[in-house]
């Protein structure tokens, strides 16, 4: 006796149609609504170096019309000659170049070395001592103790702007020990004991292995080194004594009464003296950020 089998026909499955995800662009997807309040935030910026810079082109009689915001036509470029004349620019951007560049080199080094010696040494309580004595002199302001360095500096002949760079160096010593110290914890030891074992000393092994890796958060310390030494009014003011090798911000205090008479050579002179720090930050801000993030991280 013959069995049938019977068949039932096979339903094919619905097929499900699945979005493809949109290729993702290279450094990640736009952030637009943060895109947006930082274009919006960057107008406090923006505005007023325009406004700036449109004030330093104007005459006396174009800047009576109008609002400030309106570029001047004709360009009065002599606005910029007299304010390099009336403040004796040359010999005052000189004196804060060097200010700025002693300040920058030796609060890399100096800081640098205090904080490889320190993260290096930890095990010892002096030195842990010394780097909490450091971060208590992070909440000391220099207005505190402004007299007694007045004093200080004067005595021993430092009264000058070598002594405002050293002051510096001194007075962000603190700051800077702590990125570093963050930095170095992040390399392995194992890289300066082979170095030692080639025959390098301590001072080599520095130079040679360690100060190399730093550079970064060198980059990061030297940054806001020469936006601070450069932009430094309180410090040369109290410390020079002599007013002819005063740095840009206090001569161009020392002349503002000739400026009230026209304040678009005033306007020029600030420009002039803004330069450089823009200038700085541009090359240099990449490896501001990169820096901080990196110590942070490690």
């Amino acid at each position: 006796m013959a069995t049938e089998v019977s068949t039932t026909p096979v339903v094919a499955a619905p097929r499900i149609r699945t979005r493809r995800p949109r290729p993702v662009p290279e450094g990640g997807r736009v952030n637009w609504g943060l895109t947006i309040v930082v274009a919006v935030v960057s107008l406090i910026v923006i505005i007023p170096i325009y406004f700036a810079i449109a004030m330093a082109l104007k005459s006396p009689s174009q800047t009576g019309t109008g609002t400030g915001f309106n570029f001047p036509w004709p360009i009065q470029w002599g606005n910029f000659k007299a304010a390099w004349d009336l403040t004796d620019f040359p010999l005052a951007f000189a004196m804060s170049m060097l200010i700025t560049v002693i300040a920058v080199i030796g609060e890399i080094l100096v800081s640098a070395l205090a904080a490889w010696a320190i993260v290096r040494n930890w095990g010892h309580w002096q030195f842990r001592a010394t780097f909490g004595y450091l971060m208590i002199a992070l909440f000391i302001p220099f207005p505190v103790v402004a007299l007694p360095q007045v004093q200080l500096m004067s005595s021993i002949g430092l009264d000058n702007p070598f002594g405002v760079a050293i002051l510096h160096i001194l007075f962000n010593l603190a700051f800077n020990v702590l990125l570093f110290s963050a930095f170095i914890r992040g390399i392995p030891e194992e890289l300066e004991e082979s170095a030692r074992l080639d025959g390098c000393s301590t001072w080599q092994t520095f130079r040679r292995i360690v100060l190399p890796l730093l550079a970064p958060i060198s980059a990061t310390v030297g940054i806001f080194a020469f936006l601070q030494s450069w932009n430094d009014f309180m410090m040369p003011q109290l410390i020079t004594a002599n007013p002819k090798f005063q740095s840009l911000p206090v001569v161009q205090y020392l002349f503002q009464d000739q400026f009230t008479t026209n304040i678009n050579v005033a306007f020029a002179s600030y420009l002039m003296a803004l330069l450089p720090t823009l200038v700085a930050f541009l090359i240099a801000q990449r490896w501001v950020v990169s820096g901080i993030m990196r110590g942070s991280i490690k």
